[in-house]
């Protein structure tokens, strides 16, 4: 449970995937003049060093972000291109600002940030990552502590799970967290990251979050490649989905677009 850490594929082909939404929904939601919650229950670094020998080890920025900066995929006017260019100018070319560091980004004066790590060497990073700010980081299983204080204050929020699942019983576990959650925190924009794996096991968990009738709720996945063949784990995983409720007012249109570019890249490894 406490293996998973993700500097091995930080800045990866679905990185790019989630952090575009995430950085999207984001930039939606601050526009309204009202104070946010972020909740983030797989916080991991924060930042991550792409010249970190476990970055480099598996090579998956070379062919993600790196190869996505090189190729120019995207208008650099987009959100999270702009959190990049930030990141790189303070921080350095070879820091990739992950899923906090883009909430960090966005967040206003007003607005609460909780992240939620429970590996620990990973949340040592991230609280010296975000030492001296007013981030909330704590080492605890992240949707139990969510299901804690839900709902926070300010109710408008969002919140982004993104597990590893190493935890196969994951798939099964989530729809379930998750309704007690909306039922809490009804109001909350829930991003929820997963992989397409040639076995497919977040078939079943779409169709038990898909029952549960969640307003405004969608799926949104990208194919880079074909399903590989003889391939398990991380190595086997051929694209990237994300099932998010409470859609903000033109997500979708902004989506289309990422999911347009990022659909048949071909993974290098």
């Amino acid at each position: 449970m406490l293996s998973y850490q993700h500097i091995y594929h930080a800045g990866c082909l679905p990185d790019i995937h989630k952090h575009m939404a995430l950085a999207e929904l984001l930039n939606l939601m601050v526009k309204k003049d009202k104070p946010l919650t972020y909740f983030e229950t797989h916080a991991g670094r924060g930042y991550y060093d792409l010249n970190a020998p476990e970055a480099r080890k598996t090579g998956e920025a070379a062919e993600g972000i790196l190869r996505m900066m090189k190729d120019g995929w995207f208008s650099p006017t987009r959100p999270f291109l702009r959190v990049i260019q930030d990141t790189q100018s303070k921080k350095g070319m070879h820091i990739y600002p992950g899923s906090a560091a883009i909430a960090e980004y966005c967040r206003r004066p007003g607005d609460k940030m909780h992240l939620m790590e429970l590996h620990p060497g990973e949340i040592k990073h991230l609280r010296s990552a975000f030492k001296n700010r007013s981030v909330n980081i704590q080492q605890k299983e992240g949707l139990a502590a969510l299901l804690a204080i839900a709902p926070p204050q300010p109710r408008r929020g969002l919140i982004f799970i993104d597990p590893s699942y190493e935890i196969k019983t994951e798939y099964e576990e989530l729809p379930v967290k998750i309704e007690k959650v909306l039922h809490k925190w009804p109001v909350a924009v829930l991003c929820l990251w997963y992989p397409l794996l040639p076995e497919q096991p977040h078939k079943g968990m779409l169709r038990a979050l898909t029952a549960l009738n969640l307003p405004k709720s969608g799926v949104f996945e990208v194919e880079f490649s074909p399903p590989p063949a003889r391939e398990n784990g991380w190595k086997a995983l051929y694209g990237s989905g994300l099932f998010i409720a409470n859609i903000p007012f033109g997500f979708e249109q902004k989506m289309s677009g990422i999911t347009n570019t990022l659909t048949g890249i071909k993974k290098q490894t």
